[in-house]
């Protein structure tokens, strides 16, 4: 679906954030009209990725030397937030490969242009997990492993892949490998009750020759001194990861509850159930009252640290550790608050909603789905933050 939008427009660095939404909102029903499909095929449909390409919505935080846009993180979040409205699945593999770019810019140029300098929208997927064996040779390493959870694996160039380097059978520093596609074998193992339409399969790699200048040192890449980052000066370059970066997980389940909510109420206002108006009940006012309430907190809440950070990078500050666990706590909550608000006004839709042609009972399994990556998990985000202010007062 291209937005009559030219060449000449998709590749310049002046987009705004204004036409990136535009984009998106236009995208919304779009995707809503895949949605069965997409979770009966198991990946997202070519055409989506190819509307992704064509509106430049992977661009969004992609450096300008490679034809990117070089926006914020928070325009990313809601642009995913609003693709997640129409479906959960396939603003998940936006997500992801228009994410991935910021993983890569963090590589040797040398690395980059292996991707980009031929073909500036070649897409990257990422198995962060730390599971592949690097074994040192001339020139490199050889690299094997078995990765799972990549998300849009199907429609990536190349995989940036987690592990370790060992050298004589003792595991040493922690890398990333940038793989061709062509050197992995895809295992169509993603048979799932939510996020179905993913395509997050698994894959293998054996001893696939990994240049060095395509292995990352994560060591590097957590502190911000990776080969790349001395060439970018955007602030989202800048973006520290494993903390308030968990929000672009939240933008999806925020966005499937919204996305649940216009449903719910499309569904529930003319509903009768055996005779009687359902709208008029004070309860299911009640209840769609509060979770609007729970579903708009959520969104503000994940939406404000994401904003806030950025701001800080911005004005080329450092971001602290407090917000950095901060922001980490509000990815995680307002996630809960998505699927409390999900889970009531599906429990009160009655019998009819869980038929399988029902898009409230895909919306409901995905929001638990995308609330249920690790990133994201509540308990985890809720401790780790009281236990760093609770250690600013020691005994």
């Amino acid at each position: 679906m291209n937005l009559n939008i030219s060449p000449t427009e998709l590749r310049s660095d002046a987009q705004t954030r204004e036409q990136v939404l535009a984009r998106a909102e236009a995208l919304v029903p779009v995707l809503a009209s895949r949605s069965e499909a997409c979770e009966k095929l198991r990946r997202a449909p070519d055409e989506t990725v190819r509307d992704y390409v064509d509106n430049g919505l992977l661009r969004i935080c992609q450096p300008a030397r490679y034809g990117g846009y070089d926006l914020g993180y928070d325009v990313l979040c809601e642009v995913i937030q609003t693709l997640a409205r129409g479906c959960g699945s396939q603003a998940w593999v936006h997500m992801v490969l228009a994410d991935n770019p910021l993983k890569l810019s963090a590589f040797s140029l040398d690395a980059q242009d292996d991707v980009w300098a031929k073909d500036s929208t070649a897409r990257v997927c990422v198995a962060v997990a730390a599971v592949g064996k690097g074994a040192p040779v001339e020139g490199g390493i050889l690299w094997n492993a078995v990765h799972g959870f990549c998300s849009g694996i199907d429609h990536a160039d190349w995989v940036i892949c987690g592990g370790f380097v060992y050298e004589n059978g003792q595991k040493g520093k922690g890398v990333f490998a940038l793989i061709p596609k062509s050197d992995i074998k895809i295992i169509d193992d993603w048979n799932v009750v939510g996020l179905a339409g993913t395509g997050s399969k698994s894959f293998e790699v054996k001893n696939a020759f990994v240049p060095a200048h395509r292995v990352l040192d994560k060591k590097d890449y957590d502190e911000g001194t990776a080969p790349g980052h001395k060439f970018y000066t955007s602030p989202v370059t800048r973006l520290p990861r494993g903390g308030v970066s968990a929000v672009s997980y939240t933008a999806v389940a925020v966005g499937v509850a919204e996305g649940f909510l216009d449903n719910y109420f499309r569904y529930t206002g003319p509903r009768r159930s055996r005779g009687t108006v359902v709208a008029e009940d004070p309860g299911i006012q009640f209840g769609a009252g509060q979770s609007a309430a729970e579903i708009e907190a959520a969104s503000r809440m994940y939406m404000g640290a994401i904003r806030e950070t950025m701001q800080v990078l911005e004005r080329n500050e450092t971001v602290t550790k407090h917000m950095s666990a901060q922001g980490k706590r509000n990815a995680a909550y307002a996630c809960q608050l998505a699927i409390s608000a999900v889970s009531r006004l599906f429990n009160a839709a009655g019998g009819r909603a869980l038929y399988a042609d029902s898009v409230l009972q895909r919306q409901f399994r995905d929001v638990y789905a995308a609330a249920a990556h690790h990133s994201v998990t509540w308990d985890s985000a809720a401790a780790a933050y009281g236990r760093f202010r609770l250690a600013e007062f020691p005994g």
